[in-house]
């Protein structure tokens, strides 16, 4: 550990959307931090000014090994990963290589280095087409596509490690990110995240906004899906890296009550004060009508409750940053 109170914590995918948020909040708080990256899908002027950075993809296990033990961590929170479904469907091998031999060549160099705690970036997807609503963390896992297959193999991995020598882990599982910082925004190519690609509608770079079926067994018709602010899902990171004295294990990010896809529509027309254009299509195969999680777990051992996860707050952080940087980090 570092002096006092702080630590040295590698953070992998440091310079991606969630992986920025969460270095920049460890340099405030007066961690010593060392972002890796790539820069595949993430943006120098994203990681903190406050943190040394190297360049490195996680797939090469001498470069990943060689900043280990120059740095010497107390602890990692690992973000670097692919993360696109359909992509991780056309490309799968893709998925295994970056996220599963990846992950090994962090979680090794960890037990090289004698560095102990880890906070896995995980996913929801991992449980598939759920059974029943709201997830727990104990149903089974059962993912349905190669992304989620990925995530879960690490999780596996982590509990195996944690097993035979003790890795203290916690993985966290959440389906959908949204909003920004004052300073911090989504800038992905190709954007596929709902509220982002709706406001990129609203700015006039789409022609209109797709609504994949408005027949679901909801209130308004449109599938449901559970969103957490990026601000209340770093600081569950946070919670998870400061209360790892021992292995936490899964668990859930959410709001249980989840928000439609209409809903999202109407707060992107208040936010923006403008009619969205949108396209009713037909459902896409394999959409569930509803997918939320219980969060019972974070809220009783890291004493988390998502403070800004309101959809009004998620589209109107995100409108704000996309307003000031309108080409993203090429605007920084």
């Amino acid at each position: 550990m570092g002096d006092g109170n702080t630590m040295r914590v590698l953070v992998t995918g440091g310079a991606g959307y969630i992986g920025s948020v969460a270095a920049t909040a460890l340099v405030e708080r007066g961690d010593e931090v060392l972002v890796i990256d790539s820069l595949w899908r993430g943006h120098r002027a994203a990681a903190p000014d406050g943190a040394r950075f190297e360049r490195i993809d996680i797939r090469h296990r001498a470069h990943v090994e060689d900043a280990f033990v120059r740095f010497r961590p107390d602890a990692v929170l690992h973000f670097a990963a692919a993360t696109l479904v359909p992509e991780s469907v056309r490309e799968p091998m893709l998925y295994f290589e970056t996220n599963i031999s990846g992950s090994l060549n962090v979680i090794q160099s960890m037990l090289e280095t004698g560095t102990e705690r880890i906070v896995f970036s995980s996913t929801a997807a991992v449980y598939g087409a759920p059974e029943r609503l709201p997830i727990v963390e104990a149903d089974a896992g059962r993912p349905i596509n190669p992304y989620g297959e990925s995530k879960y193999a690490v999780e596996r991995m982590l509990a195996a490690t944690s097993e035979a020598h003790g890795l203290a882990w916690a993985a966290l599982r959440y389906f959908n990110v949204a909003g920004a910082t004052a300073t911090l925004g989504e800038d992905h190519d190709p954007e596929t995240h709902v509220i982002p690609v709706a406001l990129q509608v609203a700015r006039g770079e789409r022609r209109a906004f797709g609504i994949y079926g408005d027949d679901f067994p909801t209130p308004d018709g449109t599938a449901i899906r559970d969103y957490v602010h990026v601000v209340d899902l770093v600081d569950a990171h946070l919670r998870a890296l400061d209360r790892l004295d021992d292995a936490l294990g899964p668990i859930n990010l959410g709001t249980r009550d989840g928000i439609s896809v209409r809903q999202i529509v109407a707060a992107v027309e208040r936010v923006t004060g403008s009619p969205l254009p949108v396209s009713v299509e037909s459902r896409r195969s394999g959409d569930p009508p509803a997918l939320v999680a219980d969060s019972s777990r974070a809220r009783d051992l890291l004493d988390w409750e998502p403070r800004h996860s309101t959809v009004d707050e998620m589209v109107s952080s995100a409108w704000a940053w996309m307003t000031r940087h309108p080409r993203g980090y090429d605007d920084r």
